[in-house]
């Protein structure tokens, strides 16, 4: 039984011609596409589904990240089509890369990678889980990112939480940047986003420059719980002690808890959408090429977590 007093169920089912798995405890549901990127398309509670997903999962395998996509090896974008990371030179022209608008490399090689495992599927009394892993050594993969590593994915719902845990573990004799990500696009039901309410603990904001690039400058601010309104965002913050981002509206809280793993947040609401993106990420935009990502050395695991929270506001 689910800690709501419900069953705990796992089914395998079909969401927009894909095979899925979905979760289910108590009044939350999560749904999964192991065979497409291990993507998220759905985070339902009561009914009421908390995730967007622009471009539905068409959109994914073209490349546009929607819905509940892990961004890796890196997240966010590089500076340019060379970096050097762990002491290793890399060059990606003539690599296929999903790039922004500038050209930049985005979002890093796995969108819509067919390469998951399904390893684990359980209905436990406490929980529905599901755990998946991914060998990164497909040629393609490593002429972008030659650090060969499993990456592991277990996401487990209890009756108001989702709790996704990314792994990384090198297989070969190199240590592994670390520079993922989870790009959540988060909805509430009820009013439109510029009547929901922001929160955001005490951070700094670093600053980006036109292309989205940290500049190496930062200010501090305080924390918030006030209305988007007509405010866009696309900003990139360090986190302090506390690690809870989320939304409110009309009776509803969705919050993103951060995880040791993840001391960095970017947020991100373009004009005319109705989500709002809030990113836990392990190392800023650009770590690669700045070399301030963290490493895992070989027979070491690294590990992140992050949850997705429902309460009532």
């Amino acid at each position: 039984m689910s800690e709501a007093g419900s069953p705990t169920t796992v089914r395998v089912e079909s969401f927009q011609d894909s095979p899925a798995l979905a979760l289910a405890a108590g009044g939350l549901e999560a749904t999964f596409l192991p065979g497409v990127g291990m993507l998220g398309v759905a985070l339902r509670h009561q009914g009421e589904d908390l995730l967007a997903l622009p471009g539905g999962v068409a959109g994914y395998r073209e490349g546009n990240v929607t819905g509940l996509p892990l961004l890796a090896p890196w997240a966010n974008r590089l500076a340019g089509r060379r970096y050097r990371a762990a002491g290793v030179e890399v060059d990606l022209d003539g690599v296929a890369l999903h790039t922004d608008p500038n050209g930049l490399p985005i979002h890093g090689t796995l969108t819509a990678h067919p390469g998951w495992r399904l390893e684990r599927l359980a209905a436990e009394p406490d929980r529905a889980v599901l755990e998946a892993s991914l060998n990164y050594t497909w040629p393609e993969l490593l002429a972008a990112f030659p650090f060969p590593h499993q990456l592991r994915v277990e996401a487990a719902v209890t009756g108001s939480s989702l709790q996704v845990t990314t792994t990384v573990r090198p297989t070969g004799e190199r240590p592994v940047p670390v520079a993922f990500g989870w790009h959540p696009y988060l909805r509430l039901p009820g009013p439109r986003r510029a009547a929901w309410r922001l929160l955001l603990p005490d951070r700094e904001h670093l600053e980006l420059d036109g292309r989205g690039l940290p500049t190496g400058r930062f200010g501090h601010e305080p924390a918030e719980a006030d209305p988007v309104g007509g405010r866009t965002f696309d900003d990139l913050y360090t986190l302090g002690a506390d690690r809870r981002l989320g939304l409110e509206a009309d009776g509803h809280r969705l919050l993103v808890e951060y995880g040791d793993g993840y001391p960095y947040a970017q947020v991100f609401a373009p004009a005319g959408a109705e989500f709002v993106c809030l990113e836990p990420m392990t190392a800023p935009t650009n770590a690669l090429g700045d070399g301030v990502c963290p490493l895992v050395e070989p027979g070491e695991v690294f590990g992140a977590s992050f949850a997705l929270l429902v309460e009532e506001a």
